[in-house]
């Protein structure tokens, strides 16, 4: 049975706190949002499994989203469906109920990866379609100099790409999504460019992995960026990811076919 937080978090982070933040930073971006509408294809009902508040539902579909966390489904906008209360290990729906299903920045809270990944495949005829961070590619994002408790904590929560293509079975495959230096999705990366951002604490907060470390390292984290940003020791360091268009990180789209 999975274990669930007063606030419904079904994962290992408790989405009560996170989800008081995570609407006004975790914004759907356009050019993530266009990857993710491609992989569905022609579906037109589609499952979103730990669908938060709602960010790349496609609203040309009929979409049904299954959220645990109470904060979270409180959050999703009004022009939105209600999400259905319920966990990626035990979907109340009947086999092969969907044409699609998606998951974004979600498998690596599921306390029982396989049985969710197997839940998502009973239930969809057509792709299943999982935007996630591979875990090797990580430590790329200038993140790990500042804070690499918070770099190690997404390395050890994000699955492996073959875990997933496992997982899914089928035909899988496995795409870096480019980030835009503008993006309006909020996760560390995000910030590529644009590194006052995570100054901010209810950024560091719309981002779960920032809850797994003390507030000793949001402090020294802080207090290192804004030194070199003010030295100029960061735009050396990085010289050009101001005005590098996007920048491949660990970002990537898993779509299994079955």
């Amino acid at each position: 049975m999975v274990e669930r937080t007063a606030d419904g978090s079904a994962g290992d982070a408790d989405y009560g706190p996170i989800g008081q933040a995570y609407a006004g930073y975790r914004r759907p971006d356009p050019e993530i949002a266009v990857a993710i509408e491609t992989a569905l294809g022609d579906a037109r009902a589609v499952l979103n499994v730990g669908a938060g508040t709602g960010s790349y539902e496609p609203p040309d579909r009929t979409v049904t989203a299954v959220e645990p966390s109470a904060a979270m489904r409180a959050h999703r906008p009004a022009e939105l469906p209600k999400a259905v209360d319920a966990t990626a290990e035990n979907l109340p729906f009947a086999d092969d109920s969907f044409d699609a299903a998606m998951s974004t920045f979600s498998v690596h809270q599921w306390q029982d990866l396989g049985a969710g990944l197997a839940e998502l495949r009973r239930v969809t005829r057509g792709p299943v379609v999982i935007l996630t961070c591979d875990p090797t590619r990580l430590d790329q994002f200038w993140l790990a100099d500042y804070a690499p408790e918070v770099i190690d904590t997404e390395a050890r929560r994000y699955p492996s790409l073959s875990r997933l293509a496992d997982g899914l079975g089928g035909r899988t495959t496995s795409t870096i999504v480019p980030i835009p230096l503008a993006c309006t999705d909020g996760f560390n990366e995000a910030y590529y460019g644009r590194p006052e951002g995570l100054l901010d604490a209810r950024a560091r907060l719309s981002c779960s992995a920032w809850s797994f470390v003390g507030p000793d390292v949001h402090e020294r984290f802080a207090a290192e960026l804004q030194r070199d940003l003010e030295a100029g020791v960061w735009d050396e360091r990085h010289n050009g990811l101001r005005r590098q268009a996007h920048f491949d990180g660990s970002l990537v789209l898993v779509v299994a076919e079955p």
